[in-house]
């Protein structure tokens, strides 16, 4: 790259961050605002925040602006995350993929699992709704001979962002001689132990009268930390999960950690293309969109932007409904994530299709756009009359705010479709435990 070329990223990314901390402002705005407040409060809070958007044109041309905005959308649907599984056969690698993924065994989709060896080269996995994330089943490291540093390169170590290493048992010489050549390597790695439902099964059945799950629990993790300290590795955290009820236990730390590692747009991506493993995720998928939104609106408002008959706005509609779209996914409402999650809880699809409420994403077309839209305007018409404001700029700053009020009001029915959902599927999962 030239100096050129860097100094106009540079610049872009200097405009990025400015327009974030812009964005912040008229953020504290918008929240506040909703139609079922006092009139004269509205009409306060809309002249604000009009003030604060008009605020970002004053060094920049609009176009410039939904240019960077754009770039942004553009680099998030680019991002890739690889994310290498290994460990020794039979220690789960192919039941924890599923697990991750939110698929059983006999999923579309799923990986293979077995109590032999399944994996013979490095095969991947992407996350049904984020194909861009993707987990890869590294062949095991159990070979007597095992060399790590062949190994790394046989399995294509450059790919991977970062490994999860797993073990049933204790961990091994061939865990602690991988995790160092990764760590020389500049990677991160993650020390796993699987199968923890089945120590607790097994204790409960040859202690019924002593048995204590957290006291088994806190001496598994002492017992593998142990193992990994005689081999010269302290202070690294290791997390108990079970594959096969991936929701207790330490798996929720482990999501959380790997979250909190990741930085900007991988971070992003990684949180979107779990399944909705718990109502606090589903909370966090919602936070983040709400950042997304003002990217997809300032893009839609101001990039390849089409006038729409009988409306104010003018804006790209194809963005405003891809986005709809993948919003649906990210909650794993599309059919192919009901069909998974309705054959899990064991009960018909249309159970849980009977709780969501927002146009399905089959539903959502050019014309159901356009009239989410013309609601939203409605909303306006007595604030934008009454602004005495003319021009190109002012079109789009309503635009920007008619498709940003859009979107939010649509990702809101989303995110309680998905709790219902949930909880829906839950229901029917505990009466199966009892």
């Amino acid at each position: 790259m030239d100096m050129k070329s860097v100094s106009v990223l540079w610049k872009d990314m200097e405009s990025m961050s400015e327009l974030m901390k812009d964005m912040e402002l008229i953020s504290a705005c918008m929240d506040g605002l909703h139609p079922g407040m006092d009139p004269k409060e509205f009409f306060n809070g809309s002249i604000k925040a009009f003030e604060e958007i008009m605020g970002l044109f004053k060094d920049k041309e609009q176009a410039e602006v939904g240019s960077i905005a754009q770039a942004e959308l553009d680099s998030f649907t680019s991002t890739m995350l690889n994310i290498a599984i290994t460990g020794e056969t039979g220690a789960g690698k192919s039941s924890f993929i599923n697990a991750l993924r939110g698929l059983a065994a006999e999923d579309d989709g799923a990986a293979p699992t077995g109590v032999t060896e399944t994996t013979m080269e490095p095969t991947v996995y992407p996350y049904p709704n984020h194909p861009n994330v993707r987990l890869w089943d590294l062949p095991g490291i159990g070979a007597p001979d095992f060399q790590p540093t062949t190994y790394l390169r046989q399995v294509n170590f450059k790919r991977y962002d970062f490994f999860m290493i797993i073990a049933s048992e204790r961990f091994k010489c061939n865990h602690v001689t991988l995790a160092r050549e990764i760590e020389k390597m500049g990677k991160r790695f993650y020390f796993v132990r699987s199968k923890v439902d089945e120590d607790l099964r097994n204790e409960e059945r040859d202690h019924p009268r002593t048995f204590s799950q957290g006291s088994i629990l806190q001496r598994l993790k002492m017992n593998c930390r142990k193992h990994l300290q005689k081999a010269g590795i302290s202070n690294q955290e290791i997390f108990l999960v079970s594959s096969c009820e991936f929701t207790k236990y330490d798996a929720p730390a482990l999501v959380k950690t790997l979250q909190d590692d990741l930085q900007g747009l991988q971070r992003l991506a990684f949180l979107l293309s779990l399944p909705n493993l718990s109502a606090e995720i589903i909370e966090e998928k919602k936070a983040a969109l709400k950042k997304l939104i003002w990217r997809i609106s300032l893009a839609s408002a101001f990039v390849n932007v089409i006038p729409i008959p009988g409306l104010s706005v003018a804006c790209d509609i194809g963005i405003l409904l891809a986005s709809m779209i993948g919003f649906y996914k990210y909650f794993g409402l599309d059919d192919r994530s009901l069909a998974t999650l309705a054959r899990q809880a064991g009960k018909p699809i249309a159970e849980l299709k009977a709780v969501i409420i927002s146009p399905r994403a089959e539903e959502i077309t050019r014309d159901v756009v356009i009239k989410l839209l013309l609601k939203e305007e409605t909303v306006f018409l007595r604030v934008i009359a009454l602004i005495p404001m003319i021009g190109s700029i002012i079109i789009g700053t309503i635009s920007f705010i008619t498709t940003y009020f859009m979107l939010s009001s649509f990702l809101d029915e989303v995110v309680e479709d998905a709790k219902r959902v949930r909880q829906t599927a839950l229901k029917e999962d505990r009466k199966k435990r009892k």
